[in-house]
């Protein structure tokens, strides 16, 4: 989000200072573990379109057109996710990443500065300081016109924001996520039909799998805390895979299982709700810094995306006129943010748990020889 919202500011004459926390990713091969696919839809798209990336991306990624749901012990059937030609792009997390710094990079105004952690910032005077991390480290001082926080769900800009008159609630569901993968086959294959979503859906957890353009599958394991918590071993994790995820087990490999499943330990999932998106005319929020939310909807790619667009059309509209956008822009999204993070919340409880007790009917009136 940050990186699309530097090429958008830059596309407006502005000088930008792109702060990452991280090092520059374009330098690794490897940010597995610790993130789920991103499912790309129109409205992310759209905003891509805006700085001319939409072309770029979409070679990214998988058409998905359906949810492909497997039962237990039961035969696959799809759920399109509307017409013929509607899908969702399956997209890799790190090759976007990749590609967005490397577009904000290409424009000569924008300026990124990797390894630099924000330490604090005075929204006021639109200052902040960073803690810039290497051989040696040290401390910068940026002052600058408006600040945007695109720093995610843990956002630090927000955290600031929370000292003045601000509402904000965040909460924390029973499910944990773990991330997996189905490689290739032998023959360099898929080892599943690649143009779905593919969901295992089960009482209290589910495993999901998105396709990748290297034939690999990502897979991501949903449960909650307590079940990770009781499968301390490989033949453990084998075992449940066993139980509950019978056909994938043998594509995703017992002993990469083994070794796989605990390379990095569950990670929890946060939702955070916020208002306003802005301080003043010196500070804004986008992306997860102002929505975080489940990933149960597809959508919060889209939805930070789809904020760095709105901003831009705000900016467009109104003449680059700070006092008017931010407010504005605070008054166009908060309920927008809130609604998306509801649905998403909705479809978890769907996803989760719904589905699965309608399949635990099913089978009970098949097995009664009766028809619902």
């Amino acid at each position: 989000v940050g990186a699309l919202h530097a090429c958008l500011l830059s596309q407006r004459g502005y000088n930008v200072d792109l702060y990452e926390a991280r090092k520059d990713v374009r330098k690794s091969d490897t940010a597995s573990g610790r993130s789920i696919n991103l499912a790309l839809s129109y409205r992310g798209i759209q905003s891509l379109k805006k700085a001319g990336l939409d072309d770029k991306i979409i070679k990214l990624g998988t058409a998905m057109h359906s949810r492909m749901i497997h039962p237990l012990n039961k035969p696959c059937y799809e759920i399109p996710y509307g017409k013929k030609e509607q899908y969702l792009l399956s997209i890799d997390r790190l090759k976007l990443n990749q590609d967005l710094l490397s577009a904000a990079e290409e424009r000569e105004n924008v300026k990124i500065h990797f390894s630099s952690k924000l330490v604090s910032c005075d929204l006021n005077s639109s200052s902040a300081l960073f803690k810039t991390y290497g051989i040696l480290f040290y401390t910068v001082e940026q002052k600058s016109k408006v600040i945007f926080g695109c720093d995610g769900a843990y956002s630090a800009v927000r955290r600031q924001m929370q000292r003045e008159v601000f509402d904000y609630a965040q909460s924390y569901i029973p499910h944990s996520y773990k991330e997996l993968s189905i490689p290739a086959t032998k023959k360099g294959e898929y080892a599943l039909p690649p143009n779905h979503l593919h969901i295992w859906p089960r009482h209290k957890l589910m495993l999901i799998a998105l396709p990748n353009q290297n034939r690999s599958f990502t897979c991501t394991l949903f449960m909650p805390v307590e079940e990770f918590e009781r499968i301390q071993t490989g033949d453990d994790a084998v075992q449940f895979f066993n139980q509950m995820f019978p056909d994938a087990l043998p594509l995703i490999g017992e002993d990469f299982l083994k070794k796989d499943f605990f390379h990095l330990p569950p990670l929890r999932i946060i939702t955070v709700k916020c208002s306003p998106y802005h301080y003043k005319n010196t500070a804004a929020l986008l992306g997860d810094a102002a929505h975080s939310i489940t990933p149960f909807y597809g959508q919060g790619l889209n939805a930070g995306l789809e904020d760095t667009l709105l901003f831009d059309e705000l900016m467009e509209k109104y003449d680059c006129d700070f006092d008017t956008i931010l407010p504005k822009y605070s008054e166009m999204r908060c309920s927008d943010g809130h609604a998306i993070s509801e649905l998403s919340h909705q479809n978890y409880i769907e996803v989760a748990f719904t589905r699965i007790r309608y399949h635990q009917v099913i089978l009970q009136s098949e097995r009664a020889n009766k028809v619902i």
